[in-house]
């Protein structure tokens, strides 16, 4: 599609956009109300599952549809998550219980990931690598603006309105982002000469989902080593030694394996994998701190988020200018990643709402930064042809690094919060329930679930319903938790922390690549560059681009 008019280009853009922000604001809206959503239907228990199945459906049509809209084009697909999403969100507004949310946000994750896969791999089709770091760029923009604007609109409906309509609100959205997709972008037609890889596909998804089922379920559900979780991590062994097996004697893989001979695709995935275990496995326990240790509502908890996204918006902005302009992407991410260390670092120490923000406007200017590049990277190093199928492996390590963290840090935790209660009840300052009569006592034990801590309201109900005499030892019980949620969050930032740490160094290994003016050589053919080789650009065309600037 690179041969469209640049009028022809805006529309369809303008299309992507709708549809990328109908997805990016329903994700962002749920974000500060998650934890007051989650008091109402019950089952803390579960709370990270409501995340995981999203991620988890969402990786695999990420990479199914990658590889399949590079055969039939892009425009089905894209539609298709649309339709998916929208029903999801519809289901979600009704639910009666914790099982029917996460059942619900599951098929909203099928949606989300068609669309992410489709629309960045459509910038890809539509602009040569030179021109995507703008729209990478403004991408990343739509993100920050659906953040800046979702978290507080997510904490206000749950505060003033039914939750319900934290799914329901931007429905209109949706529709009009289909027709808009419908009307304007152009249908390709298919290439006869690609097959389906009906049995990679199939083992690919028996190898992701026992994985991230491990993860999710190992020190929470089940202990690391209990059989459940041995039998989920052999299967997950067993799937993938036969998907990799399929992949080298199929004519058309789903993931070709040659893909990974490339070290800059290799590199940047792995990348994005530790930055999102980091980052997803950190961040989506700010809200715990902001309502359960400062007890913010989640109105507030809302503003409280926004500084990050406005400042992601700010230096995606200005790094996608910079790396259109200058061809070099590199730099970005060796900038933007220690900035992201130590927003985190702030986290880990924080213990005021302002502290909060400040890690917040730290951490997003970093992100806006550094994120972009590696999906950037790794198209820029493969043929016009593989575009979908790089863009869906990179979507694939991002949204499998996202779950694995959420999974991983989830554990950390809750085990944190138990060994402090404990600690708290050896030390002897924990309240002494013995003293009161066996009944009350028996009432004072429930308060011992941080989950109460998340819904404000219901606190201060139980404390207006309780006799004088008992007020100060609820307090006292009220701030015990809050002290051992406090100190469980610290070890979670550290861990992010460290993740993104390792990241950073393995950055420096990155090779850059200088992005290309156009998807065609100099000679006029399409750039041959294959995945399996290291993605070099000729030395004449390099010049070329050089003495454009």
């Amino acid at each position: 599609m690179e041969h469209l008019s640049h009028k022809r280009k805006m529309t369809i853009m303008m299309a992507i956009i709708a549809a990328m922000f109908f997805s990016a604001i329903n994700q962002t809206i749920v974000g500060t109300a998650l934890p007051r959503i989650i008091a109402k239907l019950g089952g803390m228990d579960y709370y990270t599952w409501v995340i995981t199945i999203y991620m988890l459906t969402s990786t695999i049509a990420t990479i199914l549809v990658g590889k399949l809209s590079d055969i039939y084009g892009r425009k089905p697909f894209i539609l298709s998550g649309i339709i998916f999403f929208m029903i999801g969100a519809f289901l979600s507004g009704t639910s009666a219980d914790i099982i029917q949310l996460i059942i619900y946000r599951g098929i909203q994750g099928i949606g989300a990931g068609i669309i992410m896969a489709t629309a960045f791999t459509a910038v890809g089709d539509l602009f040569a690598p030179r021109e995507r770091g703008k729209w990478t760029g403004v991408m990343t923009a739509v993100f920050g603006f659906s953040s800046v604007i979702g978290p507080a609109l997510g904490g206000y409906i749950v505060d003033h309105m039914d939750w319900k309509w934290v799914f329901w609100i931007f429905l209109p959205l949706g529709i009009v982002a289909f027709f808009m997709i419908l009307i304007l972008f152009p249908k390709v037609e298919r290439k006869q000469s690609e097959s389906i890889d009906y049995a990679g596909s199939l083992f690919l998804t028996l190898t992701i989902v026992p994985l991230l089922l491990a993860f999710s379920w190992a020190g929470t559900q089940y202990a690391w080593g209990s059989p459940q979780i041995i039998l989920l991590f052999a299967g997950t062994l067993v799937s993938l030694l036969i998907f990799l097996f399929v992949q080298t004697r199929v004519k058309s893989p789903v993931l070709p394996l040659s893909l990974f001979k490339n070290s800059v695709v290799t590199i940047s995935n792995v990348i994005g994998f530790l930055m999102n275990a980091g980052m997803m496995g950190a961040l989506i326990y700010i809200p715990f701190f902001v309502q359960g240790v400062m007890g913010i509502s989640p109105t507030y908890s809302g503003y409280v988020t926004m500084p990050m996204s406005i400042c992601m918006v700010i230096s995606s902005a200005i790094s996608g200018q910079l790396i259109t302009k200058t061809g070099k992407y590199k730099r970005f991410a060796l900038l933007g990643m220690p900035v992201m260390i130590l927003g985190m670092i702030i986290m880990s120490f924080m213990d005021s709402v302002w502290m909060a923000v400040i890690s917040m406007i730290v951490f997003g200017f970093g992100l806006g930064l550094g994120m972009p590049v590696f999906t950037l990277a790794a198209q820029n190093a493969v043929a016009p042809q593989q575009l979908g199928v790089v863009t869906a492996s990179s979507q694939l390590f991002r949204n499998m690094g996202g779950t694995i963290g959420i999974a991983v840090m989830g554990t950390i935790m809750s085990s944190k919060i138990t060994s402090n209660l404990a600690e708290a009840a050896a030390s002897g300052k924990a309240v002494d329930l013995s003293q009161l009569d066996p009944k009350v006592a028996e009432q004072f034990q429930a308060f011992h679930n941080p989950q109460m801590l998340l819904d404000q309201p219901k606190l201060e109900q139980i404390q207006q319903s309780l006799p004088e005499a008992l007020k100060t030892i609820f307090t006292q019980m009220i701030d015990m938790l809050r002290d051992a949620l406090s100190s469980s969050l610290s070890t979670v930032f550290l861990s992010g922390a460290a993740l993104l740490v390792v990241a950073l160094m393995l950055a420096f290994f990155l090779k850059e690549i200088p992005l290309r003016m156009t998807s065609r050589t100099s000679s006029g053919q399409e750039d041959g560059t294959s995945a399996g080789q290291s993605g070099a650009v000729p030395a004449k065309q390099v010049l070329l681009e050089q003495t454009a600037e």
